[in-house]
């Protein structure tokens, strides 16, 4: 690197200056704060950890976009956490070891090889809850509700949702004798809802004619809530876990709609995202008038198993990078800056430790520093034997 590019960053690293770094924190306080009155308690995993235990369960999906080095200490493979689920995983399985359910919650800077294609970044400040030790229809209703409330709370108005159940296509590919390499290309097809490609791969694979027809329903099956009444009957030759999957899916709209009437939801039953190690209800929220994913989430039963305990769970995350991007409107409150001089008496000492101690900001100025040129605010100045602050 030379001395004329010396102060670039590797693609897709990114550093907030003041500005910004004010409106991310405050992001990420009111989101913590949303968190904590929820009943979810904060947890702070490492940065790094050996490679065994980060790329665990839902973390083996991350291979390709961790970070891997050598620990000097033990001569280890370790990397840096490209997700903070999995870390929250261990934690609650091996760490706290709970036996009912747990609520836990974090925000934290991840590190990755490559772009996400939801945030755009190899550097998200992820945000996220997690709800451990409960397997139903109380605990996902509870999750999505969170995260919609943790979105209004950051400013997002009117978000819509899209929901999924892996269970669906992951039943269908059993009963169609789908072996794993089989079973990920038809799931390629099917997210980018290739119609052409998905009827060439049915008709070449030659599987049984009622089980093709059930697999290539998928591609149609996505719309409003009403979506499911027409899956029920193109789908009734389906196994039994389709049909749960249905009711499921039926009882959390009519959970969330009787609490939210004017939430816009989305139904579709050929998007998997994170089919390799969800294990239910998958789900995302959008912006009004953008078809990015503004955060994500769904179950991710037995992650816990490699750890000791295999744990029901479920949980969502998201970016807050994003959503200052996203969400432009968001601004942190503000906090006026009283200037104080360089020199004065011991008055001058205690009123600014006074000031500071009641969570004012006050800037010292230096030996021939001049205010004028930063800021126009409020100026702390003597007034007999008084100091007082005063207005410009």
């Amino acid at each position: 690197m030379t001395d004329v590019n010396r102060w670039l960053l590797p693609d897709g690293l990114e550093e907030a200056l003041p500005v910004a770094a004010r409106r991310l924190e405050a992001l990420r306080r009111a989101i913590l704060d949303q968190f904590d009155v929820w009943g979810y308690d904060l947890v702070i995993p490492p940065m790094a950890e050996y490679l065994d235990s980060l790329l665990t369960g839902a973390g083996r999906e991350l291979d390709l976009q961790t970070f891997k080095l050598t620990d000097q200490l033990t001569g280890k493979l370790m990397g840096l956490r490209a997700d903070l689920t999995p870390q929250v995983a261990r934690i609650d399985a091996h760490r706290l070891r709970e036996e009912g359910t747990s609520r836990l919650c974090y925000v934290g800077s991840v590190l990755r090889t490559r772009a996400d294609e939801w945030s755009g970044s190899r550097s998200p400040m992820q945000a996220g809850a997690e709800l451990f030790g409960h397997d139903g229809l109380d605990s996902d209703v509870e999750i999505i509700r969170l995260m919609l409330a943790t979105l209004d709370r950051c400013g997002v108005r009117g978000a819509s949702i899209d929901l999924g159940h892996v269970d669906i296509y992951r039943s269908l590919a059993r009963t169609a004798g789908l072996d794993r390499g089989r079973e990920q290309v038809f799931f390629d097809l099917l997210q980018r809802k290739a119609i052409p490609e998905i009827d060439e791969t049915l008709a070449a694979w030659q599987l049984d004619v009622e089980v093709a027809q059930l697999l290539r329903a998928l591609v149609d099956l996505n719309g409003g809530p009403e979506v499911l009444v027409e899956a029920r009957g193109m789908l009734a030759a389906a196994p039994v876990q389709v049909t749960s999957a249905l009711d499921h899916l039926s009882a959390v709209i009519e959970r969330l709609q009787a609490v939210h009437p004017d939430l816009d939801v989305h139904v579709d039953l050929g998007e998997l995202r994170g089919y390799s190690y969800h294990t239910g209800l998958v789900f995302a929220a959008f912006v009004p008038g953008s078809g990015q994913e503004i955060a994500r989430g769904g179950r991710y039963n037995e992650i816990g198993r490699v750890f000791g305990r295999a744990r029901a769970a479920t949980g969502f995350s998201t970016d807050l990078r994003l959503l200052l991007r996203l969400v432009p409107a968001w601004t942190e409150p503000r906090r006026d800056c009283v200037l104080a001089p360089a020199e004065g008496d011991a008055g001058l000492e205690a009123a600014i430790a006074d000031l500071r101690a009641r969570g004012v900001r006050v800037r010292r100025l230096l030996a021939g520093e001049s205010g004028e040129a930063l800021t126009q605010g409020p100026r702390l100045q003597k007034r007999g034997h008084e100091w007082n602050v005063e207005e410009p």
